[in-house]
């Protein structure tokens, strides 16, 4: 029985499956999500947020088997909302009532854009990041939740960023036995967890069900800083403040967005992958807008597709949105009915937990041989992770974009150009020797006796071809007749075809003659609107019209 949006009830048993365990592995890292992103208190914000949004977003999303959530990019996030919003004098602590109706603006506002890239088709483009940048990304925001978790993982308290945390931590630096114990503890559980276990307990909540028992029997209630008290029921209706801080929040609205989008739109093609079906990328964005959305009149966290959560989700059986609903209603249980039990969770805990999430998030694999891929790739993705860790998360991915695709634009024009020189007499015999032209039109060449220069031009021509074109323009002078090969041009950009109509009429302007070659009926008709005429069908017959003008 087929239904909207990919549901199929004859999966039912695999999709509640794949659900519930997806929410046992959502449990703590949404608590300790929670916590990294608003500090004291947060942890149940966390919790509101994989409700909601995993819910809203396996229901109008365009991903069947993806569960969402919040994630490392996102909290980080949240947590330079709440350091922007503290330096310009908002109390940041959860308990003065006045950071966290501003919080959830960014989240709302974030959501409605998410919505409107959904509405306007953007999904496509979004996925095209190249892969240097969002290696350098993924890798900065784990270095970023390693930073920030090490004050919680010594018991020292820290707020702020990568740089005013761990100023904290070493200005101050008086580690709590207790913490440090309760850490080793959770870090060891995590990492040392043998495989066999851990596919029927994750070990994130081997470390919950462990180590929150033991130290309160330990160290009892006031050693340690704990998640504290937990609301009781299910979230309710707050309206966000849109207030002065409009700039300030509207610029971490459109950051969420981005960041939510390019999260999520990967994690849907890490589930194509393993589910062996294609998602529907502006379809996700709608579905994560609206999800991010509602979440923040919630005081949800923010959240985008989760990969560990959907392979987890896929693995177990699940393959349809039913899954990821029946994840949040799991959740939801959760939080009505085990708060109480969550209230002592150790905040240090939680800091090991994201310790390994952090690790996780790290690209290693890119980090150790970018190096020797590329020059210009390591460069590219250092770059991006040392902005994002240091300067700003969206100019972090907006400048190195730019870069990469600069360097890109570089490299495929060289291929574009790489022709011009192979057939012109006062090209070096290393150029020469990459002549590739049959062996007739190579014996017409030779007639010609020098007085013919002929480009040859490959390949969509983009701007960036233009430059090359412009700058042997100067080189008609040394010739009677100019051939321009374009054979092997598929299409002409605006303004490669204004370079070559300028190259064209450099030659009418020295007395020489002038032929464009080998036009494809979309290149010539372009040709043709910007008036360049001497148009001829073939190479060799451009070569032979030459030579019979030269005898």
């Amino acid at each position: 029985m087929e239904i909207i949006n990919g549901f199929n009830l004859k999966n039912i048993r695999g999709d509640i499956l794949g659900g519930i365990t997806a929410a046992v592995v959502a449990l703590p890292l949404a608590l300790a999500f929670g916590n990294a992103a608003l500090g004291p208190g947060g942890a149940i914000y966390g919790l509101y947020g994989a409700v909601v949004v995993g819910f809203l977003a396996a229901l109008f999303g365009g991903t069947p088997a993806q569960v969402s959530g919040p994630t490392g990019p996102m909290s980080v996030t949240v947590a330079g909302v709440v350091a922007g919003l503290a330096a310009v004098g908002v109390p940041r602590d959860l308990s003065a009532g006045q950071i966290l109706p501003l919080v959830m603006a960014a989240v709302v506002i974030g959501g409605l854009l998410q919505i409107l890239f959904g509405i306007l088709k953007l999904g496509k483009y979004i996925t095209l990041v190249p892969y240097s940048v969002v290696s350098g990304f993924m890798s900065g925001i784990g270095v970023i939740i390693i930073a920030l978790q090490i004050g919680p993982l010594l018991g020292i308290s820290t707020r702020g960023g990568v740089v005013e945390s761990l100023s904290t931590v070493f200005s101050n630096f008086q580690p709590n036995g207790a913490a440090i114990g309760v850490a080793i503890m959770t870090l060891g559980i995590v990492f040392l967890t043998p495989r066999k276990i851990s596919q029927w307990v994750p070990s994130p909540l081997l470390a919950l069900l462990i180590v929150t028992p033991i130290s309160i029997i330990i160290f009892g209630d006031g050693a340690i800083d704990r998640i504290g008290e937990i609301p009781r029921g299910v979230p309710s209706l707050n309206l966000p403040s849109f207030n002065q801080y409009f700039p300030i929040i509207f610029k971490a609205g459109l950051v969420l967005a981005v960041l939510g989008a390019i999260d999520s739109l990967l994690t849907s093609l890490v589930a194509d992958n393993i589910s062996q079906t294609k998602h529907n990328s502006d379809r996700e964005l709608i579905g994560q807008g609206i999800g991010n959305a509602i979440a923040g009149l919630f005081s949800g966290l923010p959240g985008a597709g989760a990969t560990m959560r959907t392979v987890i989700n896929v693995k177990s059986g699940g393959s349809t949105p039913i899954s990821g609903m029946v994840h949040s209603i799991v959740l939801l249980i959760v939080l009505v009915g085990a708060g109480p039990l969550a209230e002592q969770i150790p905040t240090a805990l939680l800091a090991g937990i994201l310790i390994k999430v952090g690790l996780d998030i790290i690209d290693w694999g890119f980090l150790r041989r970018a190096h020797k891929l590329s020059l210009k790739t390591s460069v590219v993705m250092y770059g991006v992770l040392l902005m994002t860790v240091f300067w700003d998360l969206i100019w972090a991915v907006l400048v190195g974009v730019f870069i990469a695709n600069m360097l890109t634009i570089d490299s495929i024009t060289e291929t574009q150009l790489e022709g011009m020189d192979q057939d012109n007499p006062l090209s070096n015999e290393e150029t020469q020797s990459k002549n590739l032209l049959p062996a007739d039109e190579k014996a017409l060449l030779d007639r010609c006796s020098g007085e013919v220069m002929l480009f040859r031009l490959k390949g969509p021509l983009s701007f960036g071809a233009a430059k090359g074109i412009s700058e042997r323009m100067m080189l008609v002078r040394n010739y009677k007749i100019l051939i321009l090969d374009i054979t092997d041009v598929p299409r002409l950009g605006v303004t490669a075809t204004l370079a070559i109509e300028d190259m064209m009429q450099e030659a009418k302007n020295n007395s020489r003659k002038a032929f464009v070659a080998g036009a494809n009926e979309k290149v010539k008709e372009r040709l043709s609107k910007f008036g360049v005429d001497g148009i001829i069908e073939t190479r060799k017959e451009a070569l032979e019209i030459a030579l019979n003008e030269l005898t």
